[in-house]
């Protein structure tokens, strides 16, 4: 009979093969997108890329795709202009929603639980179900104050943070009810402020949390069309710039390949970079 140990190991072996098999299917659309970028139109044409892959000196190779998104239709401006969306949309939601989620968590005021339980409610409204009163909203505001918010930055920084403060607050509020709460109590005998326990010492712990929920805003802005495209009309974004990439008749695929690929690079280097926080941020709180 197999020992402990030796079941062990096959069990770690059969699920590092499993993974390592799920992680190979998920590329498959990756590894495609990246042959395509670098064959040519006609060989794009004429044949599957995993046909490129089977007999690779066969194809004909070529940059013309990476050659037309680098230096034509302005996609250098559109990389800046996803970045200008994408990182204050990405840090005004984590700023509030770490406020709200502290004080869901250790402050104690009438109505806590049904306020924080009409907040995850908010998470089931889609997006596109509350576009046309958010424009509506923000035409009355233009009327009002004469501050237009449609067709520039500030616009799609307020849309994407308020869609997006439910999740973030759930996600902060669950990771910090895991902090020891004897710390807590610890530095209020001591006299600190709730601000001072708030910014030194649950800030600090939650940088998991925080990282993951960062992760998640980040990419989906970064991803996003709709927003961006009635937002911000006047200064295009990737995803417009891909759009327009395709062609009249579609026959520029190519090059929305070589531009994909080169918009996985900034999503790619933050995932790598706070990967080591993301289990930890996305687990806590699911055992208590």
């Amino acid at each position: 009979m197999k020992t402990l140990a030796v079941r062990l190991r096959d069990a770690r072996l059969g699920t590092t093969l499993l993974l390592v098999l799920l992680v190979l299917i998920w590329s498959i659309p990756t590894i495609g997108l990246l042959i395509t970028s670098f064959r040519s139109k006609d060989s794009a044409n004429a044949s599957g890329w995993w046909e490129a892959i089977i007999n690779p000196f066969g194809q004909e190779w070529t940059l013309d795709a990476f050659e037309v998104v680098v230096t034509r239709d302005n996609m250098f401006g559109s990389f800046i202009n996803t970045l200008v969306v994408a990182v204050p949309s990405t840090v005004l939601p984590l700023m509030i929603a770490a406020f709200a989620a502290y004080a869901f968590t250790f402050m104690e005021f009438k109505g806590r639980e049904y306020y924080f339980a009409a907040i995850v409610a908010l998470m089931v409204v889609p997006l596109q179900a509350a576009l046309i009163p958010v424009i509506r909203a923000l035409r009355a505001i233009k009327e009002a104050t004469g501050i237009s918010l449609i067709g520039d930055f500030p616009g799609a920084w307020l849309v994407h943070s308020a869609f997006a403060l439910p999740l973030a607050i759930y996600i902060l509020r669950n990771y910090m009810m895991t902090l020891p709460m004897p710390l807590i109590e610890a530095a209020r005998i001591d006299g600190a402020s709730w601000f001072q326990i708030f910014w030194r010492l649950v800030i600090p712990m939650s940088v998991p949390a925080l990282a993951s929920f960062a992760i998640f805003q980040f990419l989906w802005v970064w991803n996003d069309y709709l927003i961006a495209f009635i937002f911000v009309d006047s200064k295009p974004v990737l995803t417009y710039r891909l759009l327009r990439l395709l062609g009249q008749y579609g026959d520029g695929w190519q090059n929305v390949a070589a531009a994909s690929f080169i918009s996985l690079i900034v999503p790619l280097i933050l995932f790598f970079s706070l990967q080591r926080y993301f289990v930890r941020g996305l687990t806590a709180g699911s055992v208590k």
